[in-house]
């Protein structure tokens, strides 16, 4: 790894990777079985599918792997130098501040994604913070790496293109109904596309706030109307949709 990438691995990390082996710390934090579970990770990856077993061991060895507790800031914006971050297992939140100290969440991603300060592929962090939601385990690649990848395998650059295309529309969405919709309508439709079986789990009015870029008052009373027109039920860092048909018109005014 290069000093580009050490600064992102320290602070992941909390300590000067330059003074470990890299044998040494992935033996600290998972213990003997890290190379099978690493390569493992990797494999899961829709990214890296198809790949032989040794060129999963080329992106091995150019990937550096490490825990990141739940909370940590492991990005933040004015980094320079270009890196490629993988999540592996864990949850992160990808987030601007407004001049007001306002949060407005751009992307909540789910294991197997990736994110990063990278121009060759159109992936841009500089304006951003970058938060693990939950305990994580993330990789880190360089641009040269990056570049010699995509160079080698015309199906990862494709896979890379297409992953970022639907990030790019979902980007758009979000800040078509930031422009045009009312905050009811903002917040049912992300009830929607959070929900599983009718509930949303996990998500506190303020974690709500932060997805839309507003205050968490504002997002309560909005909550509170869908409740007292018996649309929703709202519990403690759950809330059931009573009433889908009537959300799903709430979501279109």
């Amino acid at each position: 790894m290069g000093d580009q990438l050490s600064r992102f691995t320290r602070r992941l990390m909390g300590k000067d990777p330059a003074k470990l082996t890299k044998a040494a710390d992935e033996t600290e934090v998972f213990g003997e079985e890290t190379p099978r579970l690493k390569t493992g990770y990797l494999s899961a990856m829709d990214l890296f599918r198809d790949l032989t077993p040794e060129e999963m061991q080329d992106i091995d060895r150019a990937t550096f792997m490490q825990t990141c507790k739940a909370g940590r800031v492991f990005y933040m914006p004015g980094e320079t130098g270009e890196v490629l971050f993988i999540l592996k297992k864990g949850a992160v939140q990808i987030y601007r501040m407004s001049p007001e100290g306002r949060k407005l969440v751009m992307a909540q991603l789910p294991p197997y994604s990736f994110f990063g300060e990278m121009s060759c592929i159109g992936q841009g962090m500089y304006d951003s913070f970058a938060e693990a939601t939950e305990d994580s385990l993330i990789c880190t690649m360089s641009r040269k790496d990056v570049e010699r990848l995509i160079l080698s395998k015309p199906q990862v650059a494709l896979r890379l293109l297409e992953a970022l295309g639907k990030r790019m529309v979902e980007a758009e969405q979000q800040l078509e109904e930031l422009a045009f919709k009312g905050l009811i309508p903002r917040i049912a439709s992300l009830l929607m596309r959070e929900a599983k079986e009718d509930e949303v789990k996990g998500l506190s009015h303020q974690d709500l706030a932060e997805r839309l870029g507003v205050h968490r008052e504002s997002a309560t009373i909005a909550l509170n109307e869908l409740k007292t027109a018996g649309i929703i039920e709202i519990g403690r860092k759950r809330i059931k949709i009573v009433d889908r048909k009537r959300l799903e018109r709430a979501a279109a005014e």
